[in-house]
């Protein structure tokens, strides 16, 4: 619990948040607008009050449809669709760290407020929807006792489940609805300190590599070098031997990872630095190179500056890479999934949701949906389209936050996660494409 001598910096804080909105830009798209550099002790904080979603239902286009395949979650997080259509739902709340700034405390009880106050499962969850309807009328907890489970793959018969120190790999028979035999380590995970703890996970189009994305261990290395050591980059594994080499570094979070099915490159989406502003900087959807640098912690944005970080590294800035596509500055995206086929049709057949957990840090509330990023030639082309809202009410309080998204090819079906409501819905279509 928060104590008393907490309580002034907390009021600092609310009040810088109800100072007023900066001016809007447009941070989204190839060439998001970058405004000058803010640097405050404390970030604008305002969170949304959870208050449910009752009888409400999120918002989604004319020609869908929008339903809960399974309430009482317990903190839903990642998704992954078995070959016979069951759903897996990884659910956990990781974190470990051991050395905090007194913002960081303060930073850390605002989020709190935002969150559901569920206890996370350190499971994954099975849903089966048997008669088509849309909701799991099939339900058991698959595996158990696992560390903060987040990202998920399968692969030649095998499930693959990046918790939050470990990659571990559990045999699958077609249909079983549950799993007790221990997970095969494949390879440990970086988790000293962990304060990014979040394992995205994903397979190469052959299958032979597993992806996985290692967030940092601070905003902008404020507790040390020494800590973000193999921090805020992308692991590719070999998926037989387990070893693993680094695929890309400074992506300072790189929380849901995706193979573009056109290309059969790796995409990410990562969440940017605070502290320099309310519009900087934008979180990311991006491409990731082999060898790829991507900035952090010295740079943003390709090779525009962080001056906070000493010493400085010039020679690295010059090589930073920029992100393909911006999101918006802390829209907090912790999902990523690329449609395949005619997709969902109506428009939705080429490109890549985003789920967007919603921001903390800006006075004005941003995020909070999933957006739908058109393609076109293996790459973004055009603005992101809303498509399902209605996670923040009239008054701004948060009814639930979108984390993971995942197309469902066999029903042509989009799963959303939302570790608020603790709840997976399905969206579809309504009529025949």
């Amino acid at each position: 619990m928060m104590t008393s001598r907490f309580f002034a910096p907390v009021a600092l804080a609310l009040t810088l948040a109800a100072c007023g909105s900066a001016p809007d830009v447009d941070q989204t798209g190839a060439a998001p607008t970058l405004p000058k550099q803010n640097e405050t002790l404390l970030p604008p904080m305002k969170i949304a009050k959870p208050v449910g979603w009752g009888s409400t239902l999120p918002i989604v286009p004319a020609g869908f449809a929008i339903t809960p395949i399974a309430t009482d979650l317990k903190i839903p997080r990642q998704m992954l669709v078995l070959p016979n259509g069951d759903i897996l739902v990884a659910e956990g709340t990781g974190g470990n760290e051991s050395v905090l700034r007194p913002k960081d405390l303060i930073a850390g009880y605002i989020k709190s407020l935002g969150k559901s106050g569920t206890k996370g499962g350190n499971r994954i969850t099975l849903l089966r929807d048997t008669n088509g309807d849309g909701r799991a009328d099939v339900r058991t907890v698959f595996i158990d006792g696992l560390d903060a489970p987040y990202g998920l793959a399968f692969v030649n018969g095998s499930l693959y489940v990046a918790n939050q120190g470990a990659l571990l790999r559990f045999a699958y028979r077609d249909g079983e609805t549950r799993i007790t035999t221990p997970g095969e380590l494949v390879t440990s995970l970086p988790s000293r300190v962990n304060h990014h703890w979040t394992k995205s996970l994903a397979a190469s189009a052959d299958g032979t590599k597993l992806y996985v994305g290692i967030g940092s261990n601070s905003n902008i290395t404020e507790r040390g070098m020494e800590v973000e050591e193999d921090r805020a980059r992308i692991w590719e594994i070999d998926r037989a031997s387990g070893a693993h080499r680094v695929f890309a570094t400074g992506v300072r979070n790189p929380t849901a990872l995706a193979i573009n099915p056109q290309t059969n490159a790796l995409w990410a989406v990562a969440n940017e630095r605070d502290e320099l502003g309310a519009r900087l900087v934008p979180d990311y959807l991006t491409s990731i190179r082999p060898g790829g640098f991507y900035g952090w912690p010295y740079s943003y944005w390709g090779q525009n500056v962080d001056p906070r970080v000493h010493p400085q590294n010039p020679a690295l800035v010059a090589k930073a890479i920029a992100p393909d596509y911006g999101l918006g500055s802390h829209v907090a995206a912790l999902g990523v999934t690329f449609v395949t086929g005619a997709g969902l049709g109506n428009g939705y057949a080429q490109g890549a949701f985003v789920g967007e957990h919603g921001s903390w840090n800006r006075q004005d509330l941003a995020g909070y949906k999933v957006v739908w990023i058109p393609f076109a030639g293996g790459k973004p082309s055009g603005k992101p389209r809303d498509f399902v809202t209605g996670f923040i009410d009239a008054q701004g309080h948060a009814r639930g936050r979108p984390v993971g998204v995942l197309f469902d090819a066999r029903t042509s079906a989009l799963l959303v996660a939302d570790d608020l409501s603790n709840t997976v819905w399905r969206i579809a279509p309504t009529a025949t494409r």
